[in-house]
């Protein structure tokens, strides 16, 4: 019996034991569950009860080189439906058809599907704020607004086919929206609304926000005020000369990076539906191959130049107006030839006779090494979607005739964007530089991503070979077939070029392709600007007449941008009885209204403001204008020193 209580009591007390320990086990759970893993439990709880309405945040800004901003936001709303919380869908959707100009019908068939949340797309996706009050005013239940933007376009279709466009969910689909894309994308907020299993809010829990992160800003090498003068100037010539393309690029020679891309005809990027997809999908500055003409010969003389096979001032060369060359008779553009000339004057004149035989000197394999040290023949690594690569002769097939042909530009395919790189060593003291068009990304929380520095890939000729080609381009614009780009002061430099148009293998009669490539200034080169006109009716289809302008134009325009003073060191122009009479515009600041106008000046006079006195000019003193251009007064009551 005593051996029976004793078994017993032991028995009890282990019993108690393990009551203690599971008690404190429990009790050590529930610690854990309640505090350790309560905010674990509690997201895992909320996933299960959560319903997201889409707050979607900016894509990244495109901006240009000073941080203007050329490509942003605007705010778009979209509109979500839980059909649970409604309990009279058919009234919701009568009312909100009217504000979003939609089908009830087709409305009530998306508000009635059996899921817990319904996206009212298309009707209800990007609608105005003026909707999204109209909508909200009228309290239906189950109905949110997200937050969801659109692209804004501040300078509307400028730069347009380089930039490229959105499609319907905000996503890049051409040009540098389409290839930065997954960086201009951000991580999308919204509001967590927690419902029950039958999608009902539920009271005790409240809504909570879930952080987003806006797209990186992408900042591009263009600069905006470069880039309107140049659009400006190719819209002119498209409609002066019912032109069918233009092209226009702006660098600095000096590091390759691109301060103005054009291609036209242009496109307006909130409606790329309504125009052809080969407008948008194709960049011509860095898309358009073709024979380039006398542009090319720069290279030829900086080849012939750096062999030391010519002296330009003693040199003398006679151009009949052919050369035979394998039983083929290569024609100069001037038919009856140039006669007894200076091979500065072959430059001067672009006499293709004249090239030829710089090319010979150089030698066909020399030549050929120079022209892909220049970088033609593959592409230029911009990273601009969409850049061709050109096509030269092979070294089999580059015989003589091929060797002639190429040494005046014709015979072999090129980009716009491999013609900038070359001919900007060949002016920039010899350095061939990447031309580039994006100077870095910037995240959201102002971390640069990828920063573009100036990439240098070789030396092609020397410095003092660089001056050489300098100084003869120079003399192009003073004397010779480039005289419609000189700008009195700004030392610009140049060349024409005028080739004919290829199709099926054979030349297109009266289908020209002109272009003129110049700098300024020509002792140091602070921009280098292409134009080319694509098949100008209507007008002599030369480099000379049409391009050369243009360019001109631009580099006037643009000096004071890139920090070109005018100078007095400047080759004088040589005038013929067909240019234009130069007039030089005198000093009218503090002048009144009175005194100008009685000193009858062969000016058109323009005037701005308000007021007796003049206070301001454009163009200023000294600067020579063509007579009866115009020159424009600025007038105030007050007088200024001066």
């Amino acid at each position: 019996m005593k051996w029976i209580s004793l078994l017993s009591k032991k028995r009890l007390k282990i019993v108690v034991y393990a009551f203690f320990l599971y008690g404190l086990a429990i009790i050590a759970r529930l610690v854990y569950v309640q505090i350790i893993q309560h905010d674990e439990l509690t997201d895992l709880a909320k996933a299960n009860w959560d319903r997201e309405i889409p707050f979607v945040t900016e894509r990244g800004n495109i901006v240009d080189r000073k941080n203007e901003v050329i490509v942003t936001n605007k705010l778009a709303p979209t509109l979500y439906f839980i059909p649970k919380q409604n309990d009279n869908v058919e009234l919701a959707a009568k009312q909100i058809a009217p504000i979003l100009q939609a089908s009830e019908a087709e409305l009530l068939e998306k508000m009635k599907k059996s899921v817990y949340l319904v996206k009212l797309a298309p009707e209800g996706k990007n609608i105005t704020e003026e909707q999204v009050e109209a909508i909200q005013a009228l309290k239906i239940k189950g109905l949110y607004s997200g937050v969801d933007y659109v692209r804004q376009y501040p300078y509307g279709s400028l730069l347009s086919r380089f930039l490229g466009f959105t499609g319907y969910d905000n996503q890049g689909l051409a040009g540098i929206e389409y290839e930065y894309n997954e960086m201009l994308t951000g991580n999308n907020a919204a509001i967590r609304l927690f419902t029950d299993a039958k999608n009902m809010e539920m009271e005790h829990v409240d809504d909570e926000w879930k952080e987003g992160e806006s797209g990186a800003t992408v900042q591009l090498t263009i600069d905006l005020t470069i880039q309107q003068v140049m659009e400006r100037e190719l819209a002119q010539a498209m409609q002066r000369y019912d032109a069918d393309q233009a092209i226009g690029i702006a660098m600095n020679p000096n590091t390759g990076e691109i301060l103005a891309l054009s291609s036209f005809p242009t496109y307006d990027p909130t409606n790329f539906k309504k125009v052809d997809s080969s407008i948008y999908n194709r960049n011509l500055p860095v898309f358009m191959t073709y024979e380039p003409g006398s542009t090319f010969k720069i290279i030829t003389l900086s080849a012939a130049l750096e062999e030391g096979v010519v002296d330009l001032e003693k040199d003398h060369f006679y151009d009949p107006g052919y050369t035979m060359v394998e039983g083929a008779r290569l024609r100069c553009w001037k038919r009856e030839g140039h006669k007894d000339e200076t091979f500065l004057e072959v430059v001067q004149n672009s006499c293709n006779p004249g090239f030829i035989e710089l090319g010979q000197r150089v030698g066909s394999q020399k030549l050929l090494q120079y022209i892909k040290d220049f970088g033609f023949g593959q592409k230029t690594g911009s990273n601009i979607a969409g850049e061709a690569s050109g096509i030269l002769f092979s070294e089999k097939a580059f015989g003589p005739v091929e060797h002639a042909t190429t040494s005046f530009g014709q015979g072999i395919s090129v980009t716009p964007i491999q013609q900038m790189q070359a001919v900007a060593a060949a002016i920039n003291g010899g350095t061939l530089y990447t031309p580039h068009v994006v100077s870095k990304i910037v995240a959201d929380d102002g971390e640069v991503i990828v920063e573009h520095t100036p990439e240098a890939k070789r030396q092609v000729i020397s410095e003092q070979t660089s001056a050489q080609v300098r100084h003869a381009l120079e003399s192009v614009v003073a004397k010779g077939s480039g005289k419609q780009a000189f700008r009195e002061g700004l030392r610009i430099g140049g060349k024409t070029g005028t080739a004919q148009k290829v199709e099926n293998g054979r030349y297109k009669e009266g289908d020209y392709i002109v272009s003129f490539i110049g700098f300024a200034p020509a002792d140091k080169p602070e921009i280098i600007v292409y134009v080319a006109i694509d098949n100008p009716k209507n007008h002599l289809q030369f480099g000379g007449l049409i391009a050369a302008p243009i360019v001109g134009q631009i580099i006037e325009d643009v000096a004071p941008v890139v920090g070109i003073e005018k100078s007095k060191e400047q080759i004088e122009k040589v005038t013929v009885w067909t240019d234009p009479i130069m007039v030089e515009v005198a000093d009218f600041v503090g002048q009144t209204v009175d005194e100008v106008v009685q000193q009858h000046y062969p000016l058109t006079i323009e005037w701005h403001g308000e007021g007796t006195i003049v206070s301001e000019q454009m163009p200023s003193a000294g600067s020579k204008l063509e007579q009866q251009g115009t020159i424009h007064l600025y007038l105030t009551e007050e007088k200024h020193e001066h």
